[in-house]
Order: C-alpha cells, then sequence, then structure tokens
C-alpha cells in the first residue's frame, strides 16, 4: 500500500502507471531507432523536400487542385530508381559518382565538371530561395501574433534569415556525418508529421485524387514551369550524386547491399507521401475557394480558412522543418561534389568544406538582403535543376552497365528499363523547361 495524506493506495494502481511510462519511453526509443535507420535515404528526403518542394506543391495544389499528381508519382518512381541505381554502383565498387565518372565515362572530367557547375548554380538558387521563404515564413507569422512588428519587415526577415544560416553553418563546422543525419532526422520528423497531420484536418474528395494520376498539364500561364518545377525539385540531381557519398559515410560495406535497397524505396515512398500530403492540403483548402499562393503568407495560411491559428502553426513547422532539412545538405552540396571529384571521399572536416559552405551561406542571403519575392525565385530554380539531370542519369546508365566494374551485380533488365524511361522522361521535362525560362523572360 502507498499512503499519502490519509487516503490508501493499492500498489498494484501505482505500479502499472510506471510501467506504462517505462513502456511509452520504449516505445518511442524504437520509434527514434527505425527512423535513424531510414540511412542516407534521410539525406535524399531532405534534398528532395525543401520550401522548393512546398512551394511547387501549394502553387500546383491551389491552382490546378490534384491535377498534376501524376507527375509528382513519376518523378518519385524514377528517383527510387535512380537512388538504388547509384547505391548499388557505390556499394559494389567502393567509388563515388563524380570519381567514377572521371575515370570510366568518356569524356567523363568535362561531364562531371559540368556536372558540378550545374548542380551547384541549381541548389545555390534553390538555397536563395528556401532562405527567403524561411525567413518571410517567420516574420509573418510573428505578425499574426504581434502586429506591432509588421512595419520592421525588411530588418526582421534579413535578422532572421542571418540567425538561420548562422546555426546552420556552425553546425557544418563542428559536426560529422552522424551528427548531421541526426539533425536532418529532427527536421525531417518535424516537417513529415506536420504535413501530414495537416492533411487529417483538410483532405480533397478521392476521385480528385484519382484523377490526379491521369496525365495531363494545365494548359494556361506557367503550367509549364510548374510541371519544370515539380521534376526539379522531386528527382534532385544532387540526391542522386550524394547518394555514394553519405552511403560511404554510414559505413555501409557491399554486405548491405540489401539495406541499400529498402533504404532507397523508403525515402522515395516518403517522399512521395510527404509532398503529395502538401498539394492535397492546399487543393482542399484553397482550390475550391478559388485562392492561389503569390507569396510566402499564403502558404503559410493555407489551413488557416478550414482551422485557424492552429492550422496556421502546424502547416508553419511543417514549412519550416521542409527548409532547414534542406538548407543543410545544400550547404553541402558544392564542397563535397568537388571533393567527389579530386579524391572520391566524402570531406565534412577540411579548410576547403569549411570555406565552401561558407561561400554558399553569404550567396543564400541574396533575398532577404535584396528583397526580392523568395516565391518566384524558389519556382526559377527549380526549373534550372532539370537541364543537368539527362547527364546524370546518362552517366549512371554507361557506369552500372560495364561488367568489369560491377561483375555479377550488373544492372539487369528491369533496372535499365527503369533508367531508360527516367532518361527519357528527363530530356522530355528539360525541353519543357527550357520553353518555360524563354516564356518567362519574353
Amino acid at each position: 500500500m502507498i499512503r499519502a495524506k490519509g487516503f490508501a493506495i493499492p500498489l498494484s494502481y501505482a505500479v502499472p502507471d510506471m510501467e506504462q511510462t517505462k513502456n511509452n519511453k520504449n516505445i518511442l526509443r524504437r520509434l527514434y531507432q527505425l527512423l535513424l535507420g531510414i540511412g542516407p535515404g534521410i539525406f535524399a528526403i531532405g534534398y528532395t523536400i525543401g520550401t522548393g518542394s512546398v512551394t511547387a506543391m501549394v502553387v500546383a495544389g491551389s491552382t490546378y487542385g490534384m491535377q498534376l499528381l501524376w507527375v509528382l508519382f513519376l518523378s518519385c518512381l524514377f528517383s527510387w530508381v535512380l537512388m538504388e541505381a547509384y547505391g548499388r554502383y557505390a556499394l559494389v565498387t567502393g567509388e563515388t559518382a563524380l570519381f567514377g565518372f572521371r575515370k570510366h565515362v568518356p569524356l567523363g572530367s568535362l561531364v562531371a565538371i559540368l556536372i558540378i557547375i550545374g548542380v551547384s548554380f541549381g541548389q545555390w538558387n534553390s538555397l536563395i530561395g528556401i532562405l527567403g521563404i524561411s525567413a518571410n515564413a517567420i516574420f509573418e507569422t510573428l505578425v499574426l501574433f504581434m502586429p506591432s512588428v509588421a512595419g520592421y519587415e525588411y530588418g526582421l526577415v534579413l535578422a532572421i534569415a542571418v540567425v538561420i544560416i548562422s546555426i546552420m553553418y556552425f553546425i557544418l563546422w563542428i559536426g560529422k556525418y552522424s551528427m548531421f543525419e541526426k539533425v536532418l532526422l529532427l527536421f525531417v520528423s518535424i516537417m513529415g508529421l506536420s504535413f501530414l497531420l495537416s492533411l487529417f484536418i483538410v483532405l480533397p474528395s478521392p476521385a480528385d485524387i484519382i484523377g490526379g494520376f491521369v496525365p495531363s498539364i494545365p494548359k494556361v500561364e506557367g503550367g509549364k514551369m510548374l510541371v519544370a518545377a515539380f521534376v526539379g525539385t522531386t528527382m534532385a540531381a544532387a540526391t542522386f550524386l550524394s547518394r555514394p557519398l553519405f552511403i560511404q559515410g554510414k559505413g555501409w560495406k557491399l554486405d548491405d547491399l540489401r539495406a541499400q535497397q529498402k533504404d532507397a524505396l523508403s525515402a522515395a515512398v516518403l517522399i512521395f507521401f510527404i509532398s503529395g500530403s502538401i498539394m492535397a492540403v492546399a487543393a482542399g483548402a484553397l482550390y475550391a475557394e478559388g485562392k492561389v499562393v503569390h507569396k510566402v503568407l499564403d502558404m503559410v495560411n493555407t489551413l488557416e480558412p478550414v482551422a485557424g491559428r492552429f492550422a496556421v502553426a502546424i502547416f508553419f513547422l511543417g514549412t519550416m522543418g521542409a527548409g532547414l532539412s534542406s538548407i543543410f545538405p545544400i550547404l553541402m552540396i558544392t564542397p563535397i561534389l568537388i571533393a567527389d571529384y579530386q579524391a572520391g571521399k566524402l570531406d565534412t572536416s577540411s579548410l576547403q568544406f569549411k570555406v565552401l559552405t561558407g561561400l554558399v551561406s553569404i550567396i543564400g542571403l541574396s533575398v532577404p538582403i535584396f528583397g526580392a519575392n523568395p516565391i518566384e525565385i524558389q519556382l526559377l530554380s527549380q526549373v534550372f535543376n532539370v537541364f543537368v539531370l539527362p547527364l546524370v542519369i546518362l552517366g549512371i546508365i554507361i557506369l552500372v552497365n560495364k561488367k568489369a566494374l560491377m561483375g555479377a551485380h550488373k544492372a539487369g533488365w528491369a533496372l535499365n528499363t527503369g533508367m531508360v524511361l527516367a532518361l527519357v522522361f528527363a530530356c522530355i521535362i528539360s525541353y519543357n523547361g527550357l520553353g518555360a525560362v524563354i516564356e518567362y523572360f519574353k
């Protein structure tokens, strides 16, 4: 018996509470281990679902409903194929992507340099938009609760952006792969849970969701650009090129081939469901009302007509998680690709890495400093990402079909079919994106 102030509580009633608490902690610990087990795929989710993806999905959902769900599905399907191909190459040969291009692909050095330039340009533009959107979203959410700060927009947005990029840079300065993985896990978990919870608050009709799998391109101004932005943000070349490096950082060997396959599939499935949730929330909350996203606050307020400030807070958390999960790996991409080309190693501790990530951090402050429209910059940057994609796909097709390199693990008919279809899809989207860019600058 437990006695307190004259009351007697049977011990049998007290013990289960302690046991329940212990069981809850065990469940949380197992869930954490399960998420951490995603491995290098967590970086794929970080690269893929940022505020660029949030922007593209919300703009698409609010403007066209679920009409572009088929583009998202194909992009995720081909992303799975390419993650599997790059992961298999890394485990079988022990080589990284650009190092392998330089050694084994015709004109490989030139191809690798063009890829570094193209990926860096696209990712830097993405970072500029992401940081601008994240800083603006925080500011405009503060305005909802503290209207008195509305007159200090420029100074506060810039200060918020500087704080965000400084924290990210500090983590990169002191950390190692295992730390990067855990930080990304936190951001991705916040993002995924927030957007999936939002989906339960606002959900379009099942008929609209099914109809979204029927291929069609909106025949309106900006439709081509949005399709290209979809592919640019979901089939991100940086995701595939960095995969061998992060597999190296994880310490996986050929014996982990099955784990690599599971990791690639898990990442692709999560990208589809999280991105699809964002589009569905925007379609359910805005499309039926005829409201279209034009600025950051429109994105943050996607759920407000349905669930008020609580919904704003949920979507805000998701947007912040998306932004932070993308800023982190984007800062790394140029220095790790250069190190890949030079030596085929994941480098996160050299002076070269720290100097280059510092320069990229400064570039990321362009939108907050000059006060540009972050949503337009973000969509345009996603379009530029598709132009280097055909080269990235063609390179891995050559590598995984070399018997001398891959031996018994050489690509079979299924993987080759997937890669060829991905190449065709990427070429079509690149052509479409080129037309969109020309129209934009007319």
